[in-house]
């Protein structure tokens, strides 16, 4: 298009120098003619080749002089009228776009991929829908065309939630507890209580003590039920350890909660509450000289408010049990750190721009 430009401009630019005499720019004109092929012939080679600029030089010439005097020119008269139809060509010819509708957007297919697999009872008109509370316009027949190539049918006919999404969904109302032991400094064995939300993976600490007894553990349950917990909590999943009481689970029953009993020797049935016990122990227990009771709880406090609040997971995508749904921050502000547990573990943050 640009060539092309350029060539009318120096066809109308050839025209404006028409003086009164005729012969007078047709002699010239052959002059610039004669001059720029001798130009075109001394490149040195033997068949040297027209660039464009000589194309467009020529073409325009042949414009301005008689047919008669063509015999000035090294190519022949056809070949000057294919030059100037090429750049006729050139001046009307745009750019095609190709036959159908434009591509979408590789985040929108991924948007349409991901709701119609997290919702199979989603349709077509359903995702449209939400799209368009995004501001994403997209037609009910592309939806169509994307699930497909993907491999997902109709929401009737789609494939509904696997084990692991039907797990994560019962895991809404499950509470697993469990005891674990730290010996102290001076050799004394003390027992920690907590209590895990499988769904969140909050961990809260029920007690320490050392003696255990039915009394102790029946109100630490109801420590757990006073401070409401137990919203829309089923199910509480504990091993057959003889510390727990019958009161213990009473006080679970009467809320409606549901008291499920692991096989006997069976910790992996129990495995979220000993996963808990095991990053526990590796990241701070085994790293601190425990002195007493009320140490060890201050301890364990520090460590779950880290876990809860500032730890990634991978069982929530990398994200903290106290915000799984929460966006990472952007690249503004400057990294800080502070220190838990006199500087056992490290948080890093940004500054607030």
């Amino acid at each position: 298009m640009l060539l092309s430009l350029v060539y009318f401009a120096l066809s109308r630019l050839l025209r404006a120098m028409t003086p009164s005499a005729r012969s007078d720019l047709a002699r010239d004109v052959e002059l610039l003619v004669l001059r720029h092929q001798v130009k075109v012939l001394s490149r040195g080679v033997r068949q040297p080749p027209f660039r464009r600029r000589d194309r467009m030089l020529l073409a325009a010439a042949s414009r301005i002089l008689p047919r008669e005097q063509w015999k000035a020119f090294v190519v022949t008269p056809r070949t000057l009228l294919r030059w100037h139809r090429e750049l006729v060509r050139r001046k009307w010819t745009y750019r095609r776009r190709g036959p159908g509708r434009p591509k979408l957007d590789p985040e929108t297919v991924e948007l349409i991929v991901r709701m119609a697999r997290d919702n199979p009872m989603w349709g077509y008109l359903r995702i449209r829908g939400e799209l368009l509370k995004l501001g994403v316009r997209v037609s009910a027949t592309t939806i169509r065309a994307v699930l497909r190539r993907h491999g997902l049918g109709p929401a009737p006919r789609r494939s509904g939630p696997g084990w692991k999404e039907f797990l994560r969904h019962q895991a809404a109302g499950i509470l697993a507890s469990d005891f674990f032991t730290v010996e102290t400094v001076w050799l004394k064995t003390l027992y920690v209580l907590f209590v895990i939300e499988l769904s969140t993976r909050r961990v809260h600490l029920s007690g320490v003590t050392a003696h255990p007894d039915s009394a102790w553990v029946t109100q630490q349950a109801r420590n757990l039920v006073i401070a409401d917990r137990l919203e829309n909590v089923r199910f509480l999943v504990r091993d057959r350890d003889a510390k727990y009481s019958g009161p213990f689970d009473e006080v679970f029953l009467s809320e409606g909660v549901r008291i499920v009993k692991t096989p006997v020797r069976a910790p992996r049935a129990n495995a979220f509450a000993e996963r808990w016990v095991r990053t526990a122990r590796r990241e701070c227990l085994d790293h601190v000289l425990i002195l007493g009771r009320r140490h060890l709880e201050r301890v364990l406090r520090g460590f779950i408010a880290h876990y809860d609040a500032e730890r990634p997971h991978r069982g929530l995508r990398l994200a903290c049990p106290s915000s799984p749904n929460s966006s990472s921050p952007g690249r503004v502000g400057a990294v800080r750190s502070r220190d838990r547990l006199g500087g056992l573990i490290h948080e890093y943050y940004r500054e607030a721009g």
